[in-house]
């Protein structure tokens, strides 16, 4: 039976790869990722980037429940330990502060930001690193949780601040904070708190989408300063993979049947995302800064992260409306140098690429690839930190791609689902098989 799973994988794998990262290509971009997060919302990306590709046990993007294990298995314990690390790091930083009672995680001017790094510190705690390193995890998450409900701001019904300094809603903040509230919720046995990460996502979704441009979500919204109503691609791309993440939790949880309401709303925002920005992709595979606005700049950043919530929505929900044109748009992301790319959205099936003079990657590097600097940088790419300026290195949009990698393998192992109306393998119903292929390891559970 494996052998046969792993022949119809196989199969999949010649129709669907085309163009893919080599694992040598996974790590330069890894590497520029490590050497770049220095913020808070980018420690809390890369450690759930890691997460979801290189530990996808103990990711709540995988077939496997929410709580995972307490007790790490042996093969994955380093692919663990860049996550560990980035936790460790946090608290011990935080513990110099010699602040008590509620407090972010790490300092900054965001309220919501800080929050990200709280899934990364929770599973330090639910798998026991307190115990070795001797810090207190489950009191820094804790501080957090309440710092969220008693010292940030809010709406008269209940949407916290994504700033510290005034009332303000950033679309980016469904990425930052739901997720944490969610996870928090079924490690602690808490069903109020995991109802609130659904209840802020609704809340943000009530206040930023805008049904005058066909349901895009604005990017800031209620502030006293600095509101910014344009429809800010990587913000809608924030907001569905905190969707996303969000849904994946309750879905492998104790919980799920509690919550089967809130699942189908989640799942249907993501696609509601879906179809207001996917009418906006360019022939080129990549949406401009702010989706609809022709004048600003192509963003890879925004592009990624989109792409990789309509893989996790095939796997999550079995909707697969966009799966053919996030192929092509991943088969753009990863083109060789040189490459024509034509990207339609008027047929399910993907256009041809046409190309001249194309330079072909090493395998070991990413000198080679249409939108990747020789150092492993993705290009073109939105400043992170001035989200109206074009940058040139982004430790963000160094993890999208890293989640894109990880959303395309699993659906791959799931049987390619939606990319033609003839494939419905699921080899995960086959319990505990591991298939090792050069490109990719599968873990089918």
């Amino acid at each position: 039976m494996v052998l046969f799973v792993a022949g119809l994988l196989l199969g999949l794998y010649s129709q669907v790869r085309a163009q893919t990262l080599t694992s040598a290509q996974i790590s330069v971009i890894s590497e520029r990722l490590a050497q770049g997060a220095v913020h808070s919302w980018e420690y809390g990306t890369r450690a759930e980037a890691l997460l979801e590709l290189n530990a996808p046990t103990y990711s709540v993007m995988s077939f496997n429940a929410v709580p995972p294990p307490h007790s790490i298995p042996s093969n994955i314990t380093s692919a663990l330990s860049e996550v560990f690390t980035i936790a460790h790091n946090i608290v011990v930083a935080r513990s110099l502060s010699n602040i008590t009672g509620p407090q972010p995680l790490i300092a900054d001017t965001s309220a919501g930001d800080p929050a990200s790094i709280g899934v990364a510190v929770l599973l330090a705690n639910w798998t026991g690193q307190g115990a070795i390193d001797g810090l207190d995890y489950a009191g820094a998450a804790r501080d957090q949780l309440d710092y969220l409900f008693q010292n940030v701001s809010k709406t008269n019904d209940g949407a916290l601040s994504h700033r510290v300094d005034q009332l303000q809603l950033w679309s980016d903040s469904v990425y930052m904070v739901p997720p944490f509230l969610a996870y928090y919720g079924v490690l602690t046995q808490n069903q109020t708190i995991l109802s609130e990460a659904y209840t802020q996502i609704s809340l943000y979704r009530k206040y930023l989408q805008d049904a005058a441009a066909g349901n895009l979500w604005k990017h800031i919204q209620l502030g006293q300063t600095g509101n910014d109503d344009g429809h800010w691609s990587t913000g809608n791309a924030w907001a569905a993979a905190g969707m996303i993440r969000v849904l994946g939790t309750i879905q492998r949880s104790p919980y799920a049947n509690a919550f089967k309401s809130q699942q189908n709303d989640l799942a249907n925002w993501v696609d509601e995302i879906h179809g207001a920005m996917y009418p906006h992709i360019n022939s080129n595979g990549l949406f401009y800064n702010y989706a609809d606005n022709s004048t600003t700049f192509y963003d890879t950043s925004s592009t990624a992260l989109l792409a990789s919530t309509v893989y996790r929505l095939s796997l999550l929900s079995n909707i697969r409306t966009y799966i053919p044109l996030a192929e092509q748009i991943r088969k753009a992301l990863l083109a060789s140098a040189g490459t024509i790319v034509s990207v339609t959205t008027t047929s399910t099936k993907p256009a041809p690429s046409t190309t001249s003079t194309a330079l072909v990657a090493t395998g070991t590097t990413t000198s080679g690839l249409l939108h990747f600097t020789p150092e492993g940088w993705l290009t073109p790419v939105v400043n992170p930190y001035s989200y109206g300026a074009q940058g040139s290195q982004s430790p963000e949009g160094q993890a999208f791609i890293l989640e894109l990698q990880a959303a395309w393998r699993d659906w791959v192992a799931d049987g390619a689902q939606g990319v033609s109306s003839a494939r419905k393998a699921r080899p995960r119903a086959i319990i505990g098989a591991i298939i090792v292929l050069p490109w990719l390891m599968i873990t089918i559970s």
